[in-house]
């Protein structure tokens, strides 16, 4: 594996789980990118098959350093926060064990970078970009603006309801900052995060399909992932209630999402088991909106809760 001669512009981060059968997609679209001012890290959440020997193989034919980090099976957002810890990029982008990317992406993500001004530059987190699946098509919404509109994720989500995949890049020192709780089992959703660089940054978001995303798998990147509303309701509890609290200004534009986001937050509170003084802060920084929002779904978010409840025996 060559040294780096300099800082990378970018971490391309690839977390895994027991995914050596689709491991190559990603090897060949870093390997094929025409930017080369990169790191590959791969950040191998326990598996058992032969990742590592893969891995150290394709170390020793690139033309960019490579690094590999085994470690016990914990989850996904550990295995992010890992990642942001040893990136060595100035941006840190994730490409799945399972998906490619377009061989020009690194270039365009990165010119796309340059052309925000200097003297704004430190006010975005991060550039976004499209999706496609394997024969091409794009994957969810275009963005409203032409070429590109500078913006947040939660206003493009309910002010302009685009919905769908995309894919980008952060800036790794806004990732250090705002790392996932791993003190809670189970699923934290990434919106957690993103709700969080939302209150203070910007994101550029451009119409370019830059990533594949294949549609062929359906087993999860990183074990310990579930659709059990009670298994992972602590994790979802704090995105939830971060969501809520910057997207509620928005309501107007997107009064239905916002409202179910609302009756869900009263739904996994009541599956949580997260202690009082842990839950009460996530409901007293809620604007007053979101608190009225809340009262008024409250009756929608226990009757499900209920009927979690319900199913739950009925199955078990």
């Amino acid at each position: 594996m060559p040294e780096a001669a300099t800082t990378p512009k970018f971490t391309v981060f690839t977390p895994t789980y027991n995914r050596a059968r689709t491991l190559h997609r990603a090897w060949e679209s870093v390997r094929a990118q025409t930017f080369g001012e990169f790191e590959w890290l791969v950040i191998d959440d326990g598996s058992t098959d032969n990742t590592r020997e893969l891995v150290e193989g394709w170390a020793k034919q690139a033309p960019f350093p490579v690094r590999y980090i085994w470690q016990t099976n914990q989850h996904k957002k550990v295995a992010f926060n890992r990642a942001v810890k040893e990136a060595q990029g100035e941006l840190i982008i994730a490409l799945d064990s399972d998906d490619t990317c377009v061989p020009e992406a690194l270039e365009r993500l990165w010119r796309h970078w340059n052309n925000i001004p200097v003297a704004e530059r430190e006010g975005f987190a991060a550039v976004t970009a499209l999706c496609m699946d394997q024969d091409g098509h794009r994957i969810g919404d275009a963005f409203p603006g032409g070429d590109w509109i500078d913006s947040t994720g939660t206003e493009i989500l309910h002010r302009w309801k685009v919905r769908g995949e995309k894919w980008g890049f952060q800036r790794t020192s806004v990732m250090k900052t705002l790392p996932f709780p791993e003190d809670l089992p189970g699923l934290v959703p990434e919106g957690y995060v993103w709700s969080q660089v939302d209150q203070n940054y910007r994101t550029r978001f451009v119409n370019e399909m830059l990533r594949v995303y294949y549609r062929d798998q359906d087993d999860s990147l990183i074990t310990g992932q579930t659709r059990d509303p009670a298994k992972d309701a602590n994790g979802a509890v704090l995105c939830e209630a971060n969501e809520l609290s910057v997207g509620i200004r928005w309501f107007w534009h997107d009064s239905f999402a916002l409202a179910r986001k609302a009756a869900n937050l009263v739904r996994i509170t009541l599956h949580c088991t997260l202690p009082r003084s842990r839950l009460e802060p996530l409901w007293a920084k809620q604007p007053l909106g979101a608190r009225l929002l809340l009262l008024l779904t409250s009756p929608v978010g226990v009757a499900v809760w209920m009927a979690d409840r319900w199913r739950h025996r009925a199955q078990g």
